[in-house]
Parts: structure tokens; sequence; C-alpha cells
């Protein structure tokens, strides 16, 4: 009773202050289940729930105030804000980077080349033929489009080329035969930075278990850097693009030409991805 009491002479006091310290209170706990629920923790809810309750509680009594334990009360949120950021490193990275990048597909790709847009046209025409090519074959895929530079530890983990983009080019990378088909190819404007890149995996356990390891790094990467990842399922042939660690499956030529055109700032209408499956991972 005496706990309430004192909220009501500080509301009464400060009203407007005591409010908008309620709302940003409430946004801060909301903001906590919602990151537990999304991933996979939704155990611990009840537990953060009744932890920082007795925060609020216990630091607010002058006994308790002025002892070790009154002090670890008071400051309770910023306890388990810190222990969710331990646990869940990986998880609160992408969070910040989803916070941090701009949603609007317009917005995120506008980096100027130093091509014309007829050798960019030629560079997606060069990928939608390999992707499809590869996908008739079943042969195995993993490309980047990226409108920025990779970290140096992503480069360095394959063979730099520096190449021309090509359709011919990109197959024989892909061909089963070749040293360097495991792993990724990271392009930027009309050209192929590296080859047999390793990717970091997905940790998420909302990806579809039938999805394997390229799945899961093409997802991973998208999950971490402002990407666009092209995947060819070897064991199926069906094309899928990652993007914001959300994947969308079976695209034709034409859908993945408007992606493409998209990411590339060629400003294309996205017509025909309103029919494509989406699902969320992670």
């Amino acid at each position: 009773m005496w706990f309430l009491t004192n909220i009501y002479e500080k509301m009464a006091a400060k009203p407007w202050a005591c409010a908008i310290d309620i709302v940003l209170a409430a946004l801060l706990i909301y903001g906590m289940i919602v990151f537990l629920k999304k991933n996979n923790a939704g155990r611990l809810i009840p537990l953060v729930i009744v932890f920082v309750a007795a925060s609020i509680v216990l630091s607010s009594v002058e006994y308790t105030a002025s002892l070790v334990f009154g002090w670890i009360m008071r400051y309770g949120i910023l306890i388990v804000i810190i222990v969710i950021v331990f646990v869940f490193p990986a998880e609160t990275k992408r969070g910040l980077l989803k916070l941090a990048s701009p949603r609007d597909t317009h917005e995120q790709y506008t980096t100027a080349y130093d091509v014309s847009d007829e050798e960019l046209h030629a560079a997606i025409n060069d990928i939608v033929r390999a992707a499809q090519n590869m996908s008739k074959k079943n042969v195995g895929a993993l490309i980047i489009i990226s409108t920025q530079n990779l970290p140096e530890h992503i480069i360095d983990s394959g063979t730099k080329l520096d190449a021309v983009l090509s359709c011919a080019l990109l197959e024989s990378i892909f061909n089963t035969k070749a040293p360097l088909h495991d792993g990724a190819v990271f392009v930027r404007g009309n050209r192929i930075v590296a080859a047999g890149c390793f990717l970091p995996l997905s940790q998420s356990n909302a990806i579809d278990k039938e999805l394997g390891t390229r799945h899961r790094a093409g997802i991973g990467v998208s999950e971490n850097y402002n990407v666009l990842t092209i995947i060819v399922s070897e064991e199926t042939g069906v094309i899928s693009i990652a993007q914001h660690g959300e994947l969308t499956r079976y695209f034709d030529s034409q859908m993945l030409t408007d992606k493409l055109e998209q990411t590339y700032g060629l400003q294309a209408t996205p017509e025909s991805t309103r029919k494509h499956h989406r699902r969320k991972e992670g």
C-alpha cells in the first residue's frame, strides 16, 4: 500500500514527468518481451517480469535502498538488458543493424557505380541467366549482391578476383569440379570481387529443416549486412533470395530481374514480386 501511495504522491506533484516515465518504462519492458519471444526465449519472460517488478518495488523501500541488495534492485532493468545482450549477442547485433538500416528498398540502394546503366543491365542479365542455367542443372550457387564492401575477413576467406561479371564466369565458378564452388561469390556493380568466400551461418531455429548450409549462410550474411543474397538449391534447383534475414523462395527469371534492378537502383517496378511466398526467418 505504501508503494502505491508513494506513486500517487509523485504523480500528483509531477503528473507529466511521471506519465512519461511510466510510458518509457513500459516500452522498454515491452521491447525486451518482444525480443525474447522472437528469439525463442519465451520461457524467460515470466522471470524477467517478476525480477523487474521486484526491482521497482524493493528499490523504493528506504531500508533496502541503502543496502547492496537495494542497489542491485535499483538497476534491475539495466541488469536484465546486460544479461540479454550477453546471452543473445548475435541477435542483438542483428536487431541494431536493422534499426540502423533504412527499410525502404529504394533508399537502401543508392550507391553510384563507376559504370553505365547499360553495363549494370548487362550484369543483371548475366546473373539471371547463370542462376536459371544452374537451377536447371541442379548446381548449387550462392551469390552476394552488395552496394558496399563486405568486411575484409569475409573477402579474405575466399579468393579475390576483381573480374568483369559474365554468365560463363559465374557458371564456371560454381561448377562442382571447380575449387571455389563451395563458397559464395561477392558481386559489386558489374564485377566479381571475390569467390569461394565463407559466410556466417544463421542460428535461427525458425529456418526449415529442409534447407541446408547454403541457405543458412545466405540468410546469415543478410542478417548481419545490408546485402541481397541469391541462393540456388543443389537438391531442388529452386532459386531463393535472402534479405534482412528473410528468405523468399521460388523466383523465376522476371522476378529475379525485377529484384536485381531494384537492388542496383534502376527503379524497376516489382509487380511480379507480389506473388512471392515469403517466409520469416528468425
